[in-house]
């Protein structure tokens, strides 16, 4: 649920009309008293798993520090599910959690005693928030406000939409592929706003009593939330999934961004394809044919070379990482330096950044972290017999979880808590995974269950956005959220299959 308000791009009043409901809502009195009871449950329930006898854990040789950490994650997780505040300041509650309670930074009273268990080192609890994906997301966002500023994501979107024409059904496949295009390097917000901004005067030219206004609208989120799959950096739950499958002290399996895209670019342009046959047999169009004008374009000036010779370079260079040996973190530096050195973006443009989100997946890198170098992990394994689990089990129980709470809190929240522990169960159960395609079918599919997730307004911003124009009801929007989820996870877990069987990842 990647959020990025740019104050200068197509669509922002839109986004901001969609926050403004949204804090309007989290501050209505009986909103607050309820948040009040969730809070006083959470709180409840992790001072009842912080105190109680570590024998009850059933974990043989469970210290004082491990079962805090126990403790933090059902902190997490309830608070995330329960959005008892923002996802992002329970991703700081974490942090801190950590360091005074379990970290060399703790508070000294409760950091003594028999069966403490080691520390974690408290400047690698605060270093989750600048370990490499954090770099990665922060070159993502700089390459998408320089794009804005120029113009350049306007002038695209022209161009790309030209070669459809105007019949109506083509014009419904072009706003599809643009946004799932636009999606893999941008905010899906940002784009989703973007394109529906687009679509205003074309909706003018529609018939009010048709479902061609729908399908157009309809088109926006699902190619937003499918096209976020294409790269490591389309999505949160992506980079998270490149995280735990490239950390070198885990995993460590080298999973490149050109890699990345090599299987899931194809996955994506089917997806699409595939809502596009969807929507216009769900929503026909009564008027066959459509005329696209779309105000607004790129600005002319040295800025603009700037932005377009580094956009392509960055992305040349994330294509073939494995080839140069620069990997991807380091290339999302690029665009950084290069548009801070010449200009191109200022240190009020940096505000821009979407730190909410940075903050959120830090939380969840701190938790992992925590279940690592505390030894929990490991205790785990030995306790808990993951290695005669069923694979396929492991697989259907890890997209489903993830597909029903990415449909109700944030898909980043949802990563951040699965991730960490899909990775122990995948180390756990070993070759066991060959027979569906090894650990990253399990945690790629998990980044595809979230995007996956699109049945409801509240289910990601895009779906918001576009349910905020009044031209869909949330019918329709669950109609086509369920039809199209389902698709791509079967289709996304047979390709993960399929490929982690051919040996390509």
């Amino acid at each position: 649920m990647s959020t990025v308000m740019f104050k200068s791009f197509h669509g922002f009043h839109l986004v901001e009309a969609y926050h403004r409901a949204h804090h309007e809502q989290k501050y209505h009195p009986n909103t607050v008293v309820k948040k009040f009871i969730k809070a006083a449950i959470v709180a409840a329930v992790m001072l009842f798993l912080w105190n109680i006898p570590s024998e009850w854990y059933g974990i043989d040789g469970l210290t004082v520090i491990q079962q805090r950490i126990i403790a933090i994650f059902a902190f997490a997780t309830l608070m995330w599910v329960m959005e008892v505040v923002s996802s992002w300041a329970t991703s700081v509650g974490i942090i801190v959690l950590m360091l005074l309670f379990t970290s060399t930074s703790g508070i000294a009273p409760f950091m003594t005693g028999d069966n403490l268990g080691e520390p974690l080192l408290y400047k690698n609890v605060m270093a989750c928030f600048a370990d490499p994906v954090i770099m990665l997301f922060i070159g993502g966002f700089v390459l998408a406000i320089a794009a804005t500023k120029t113009g350049l994501d306007a002038q695209l979107a022209k161009v790309l939409l030209k070669p459809f024409g105007t019949k109506s059904e083509n014009v419904l496949l072009g706003f599809l592929l643009i946004t799932g295009l636009f999606s893999m390097f941008v905010s899906n917000t940002a784009t989703a706003a973007m394109m529906l901004a687009f679509l205003t005067p074309v909706f003018k030219q529609l018939p009010p009593e048709g479902k061609g206004r729908i399908a157009l609208a309809m088109s926006i989120p699902v190619a937003a939330n499918l096209g976020g799959m294409g790269t490591p950096i389309g999505t949160p739950p992506n980079t998270i999934a490149l995280k735990y499958l490239n950390d070198p002290e885990g995993l460590n399996m080298n999973l490149g961004f050109g890699q990345w895209m090599l299987f899931m670019m194809p996955l994506v342009a089917l997806l699409l394809f595939i809502s596009w046959i969807i929507i216009r047999k769900l929503f026909p169009f009564t008027q066959k044919t459509i005329e696209l004008k779309i105000e607004g374009g790129m600005k002319k000036g040295r800025n603009t070379w700037i932005v377009i010779v580094t956009f392509f370079l960055t992305v040349l260079l994330w294509l073939t990482d494995t080839l140069t040996g620069i990997n991807s973190y380091t290339v999302a530096m690029i665009p950084f330096v290069v548009f801070a050195m010449t200009g191109v973006i200022t240190k009020y443009d940096l505000e821009e950044i979407n730190w909410s989100v940075i903050w959120m997946v830090a939380g969840g890198f701190a938790l992992g972290y925590g279940l690592n170098a505390s030894g929990l992990a490991e205790r785990a394994v030995e306790s808990i017999p993951f290695g005669s689990f069923s694979p396929l089990v492991i697989l259907i129980l890890s997209g489903v979880i993830c597909y029903l709470l990415s449909n109700f809190i944030s898909n980043s929240a949802t990563a951040a808590l699965l991730m960490p522990i899909l990775t122990v169960v995948c180390t756990a159960m070993g070759d066991k995974l060959d027979v569906i395609g090894g650990t990253p079918t399990v945690l790629i599919g998990v980044a595809i269950a979230a995007s996956s997730a699109m049945v409801l307004p509240v289910s990601t911003p895009p779906n918001a956005l576009a349910f905020s124009t009044n031209l869909i009801h949330q019918n329709d929007m669950v109609k086509v959220g369920i039809i199209v989820g389902m698709i791509s996870m079967l289709i996304g877990y047979g390709v993960l299959f399929c490929i982690g069987q051919m040996g390509f990842i």
